[in-house]
């Protein structure tokens, strides 16, 4: 049964997963990915024949990415799946129905950096439309701070948000959070939110 449920979805999000079970991610919604890594993300999407699309700098997760999809759905074009940055897709603007940023947004280099990403993913979002980010946080945990903005996590500098943070970006974006924000405090180590809001009509 377990090694079936991985073959079915593969190492998704668990908060991912939760809005498919929940029946906000349908057939027939056209999906991006922004920030795709290989596909961690997308199985369960390739196997029931969503519209996947993805990009990512790394040209080795995008080909990576483009042999899963083959596996799983032969009549995807590998162009579906492109290189190149967050804050510069080449989707046009409400392209997706879906746009999932998942592990992305905390390694931005700075709060502009951050914004020109969050202002990416909202663009190519339709009217209506829903965006899954999950993205390292100062929600329940203090970090030093290193400069504005990025702060240390481990051995690792992150942008981290806070929660007023978000709601802001929320209502910048003309958004509505489809659920209150959930985050994970890993023990003394980092904490990970969860954002799921719905782009306003």
């Amino acid at each position: 049964m377990t090694q079936t449920l991985r073959e079915q979805f593969g190492q998704i999000d668990i908060y991912l997963f939760d809005q498919i079970l929940r029946g906000n991610i349908t057939p027939g919604m056209r999906v991006l990915d922004a920030g795709c890594g290989v596909g961690r993300n997308l199985v369960y999407l390739l196997r029931q024949g969503f519209e996947v699309f993805g990009i990512d700098a790394d040209p080795a997760a995008i080909s990576a990415v483009r042999r899963l999809a083959a596996s799983l759905q032969q009549d995807l074009p590998p162009e579906n799946f492109s290189i190149g940055p967050v804050e510069s897709m080449p989707f046009p603007d409400g392209f997706a129905d879906l746009v999932i940023c998942s592990a992305v947004l905390h390694f931005a280099r700075d709060e502009q950096h951050f914004r020109a990403m969050l202002s990416e993913l909202g663009r190519v979002l339709r009217p209506g439309g829903l965006l899954f980010c999950r993205l390292a946080s100062r929600i329940g945990m203090t970090f030093p701070e290193l400069r504005p903005g990025i702060f240390a996590v481990g051995r690792s500098e992150w942008f981290l948000v806070d929660q007023k943070m978000l709601l802001d970006l929320t209502a910048e974006l003309g958004g509505t959070l489809v659920d209150p924000l959930k985050t994970t405090i890993v023990q003394d180590q980092r904490c990970m939110t969860t954002w799921v809001l719905q782009k306003g009509m």
